[in-house]
């Protein structure tokens, strides 16, 4: 294992084949004091602010997204990266909640162009699990060991990558687990007395896809593995079916409209004091798609998992490029999530950005007719009635009757929905043979 980190400028790829481009530098640094190989060999840098187009004014953030009385307060933290070329765009959205006190890393995205071949991925520290501080940043700022575990994981999903594209190390999930194993040794962490099966060193969740374009130019496809533990999840999201889930998080509950209105614990997660595993399997998929990675700040605060789809189609629809359409998820995400949300995302063999939205464009529309213009009334989103009014509770209507109207549209949307999100759902462990 090496750890070397320097993602090096690769020759360009073959013409007709797809236009990749370099890692997406770490911006934040990760407290890993000793041990692998010069793991800090390579000074963290700060990715240059996207270009901003002169039309367009991002808001630092949504009023909606800010507690009453706290207009005097810095911004929430939040960090977008974009990239736009031929046959690739990627974005990765980062924010936290309580600034300076958010658990999830920020999205590792990379692509290696002579190997055709890349990782997106996204870490969620596990609060509950990990709440007791465990490092001292050189500010005096202390940190939790939820923190440091998602940001270790992180650099040692850097290492990963690196080895495999670059060393020859095998992409599977035992190795990147080796990786996470190896690199959580040497991190800072802070034995206590009080001890319980819910405690755990460093823990924090994983979800990613390594992917590998292949084929020919006439019939292009892309090799899929989904890599997960824990909670987060991986997609693949195209036009003709929409978001497919690729990943089946470790609760036993494995619902998603019921995890939704539960919050069951995890039965696996990365963590430095006890067993864990790497989920993975492989799959192939024609291009042109989009992959995508997410903790559960995005997905876990809507109120049907179909909502997660539309927001990624409504905010494309309405962005004229890549950097807007990842603050438009930014603001979007901080008006209604009340966790720290990460999301990476990459879009394979498309035409540029408006090639991209044009393709999705009947599938919004499908979704705006399923999903949202049936929302009941009352709900907090405004539903798009047929007479165009909004989803107001009026005095005519029962307010104490909406809980039972929104459960009926959960069940019924869900019912419609369910079939073409779970076709990619892994089995259950008990039903492996």
């Amino acid at each position: 294992m090496t750890g070397h980190q320097d993602h090096r400028e690769a020759p360009t790829a073959p013409a007709g084949m797809l236009s990749p481009y370099p890692a997406a530098p770490p911006s934040v640094p990760t407290p890993c004091p000793a041990g692998p190989p010069d793991p800090a060999s390579r000074a963290p840098v700060q990715p240059p602010p996207p270009p901003t187009p002169a039309s367009y004014q991002p808001d630092p953030a949504p009023p909606d997204a800010r507690p009453t009385g706290t207009a005097d307060r810095p911004p929430v933290p939040q960090r977008l990266w974009c990239a736009d070329e031929e046959g690739l765009l990627a974005l990765s959205v980062w924010t936290e909640r309580v600034a300076g006190r958010g658990e999830d890393a920020e999205p590792f995205v990379a692509h290696h162009r002579a190997g055709l071949q890349g990782m997106l991925a996204v870490f969620d520290g596990s609060g509950g699990a990990g709440a007791a501080p465990v490092w001292q940043a050189s500010d005096g700022a202390s940190r939790t060991g939820a923190w440091v575990g998602a940001r270790v994981a992180r650099l040692a999903t850097d290492v990963w990558f690196h080895d495999v594209t670059v060393e020859g190390e095998e992409a599977t999930p035992k190795t990147l687990r080796e990786y996470l194993r190896f690199f959580l040794g040497y991190a800072p962490q802070r034995r206590s007395k009080i001890s319980g099966t819910m405690r755990r060193q460093l823990p924090t969740t994983l979800a990613g896809v390594h992917y590998r374009v292949a084929g020919n130019g006439y019939e292009p496809q892309v090799e899929l593995q989904p890599l997960w533990a824990g909670d987060s999840r991986a997609y693949v999201l195209r036009p003709r079916t929409g978001l497919r889930v690729l990943t089946r998080d470790h609760t036993r509950e494995s619902d998603a409209l019921e995890l939704l209105r539960t919050d069951p614990p995890m039965t696996n997660l990365v963590c430095a004091d006890r067993e864990f595993e790497i989920a993975g399997r492989r799959l192939a998929y024609p291009l042109p798609c989009v992959l995508v990675a997410a903790t559960d700040g995005f997905f876990g605060y809507v109120h049907t998992p179909a909502d997660f789809e539309t927001l990624l189609l409504r905010t494309l629809r309405d962005a004229g490029t890549v950097e807007e359409w990842a603050d438009l998820v930014r603001r979007e995400v901080q008006g209604y999530t009340a966790d720290d949300a990460s999301l990476a995302l990459v879009a394979l063999g498309y035409h540029g950005f408006p090639d991209l939205r044009a393709q999705f464009a009947s599938r919004h529309e499908e979704l705006t007719v399923r999903y949202v213009r049936t929302r009941p009334r009352g709900l907090d989103r405004p539903s798009l009635a047929a007479d165009g009014t909004g989803g107001r509770v009026t005095g005519t209507e029962d307010a104490a009757g909406l809980p039972a109207r929104v459960r009926l549209w959960q069940d019924d949307t869900w019912r419609a929905y369910r079939a073409g999100y779970e076709t990619d759902l892994p089995p259950a462990p008990e039903e492996h043979a």
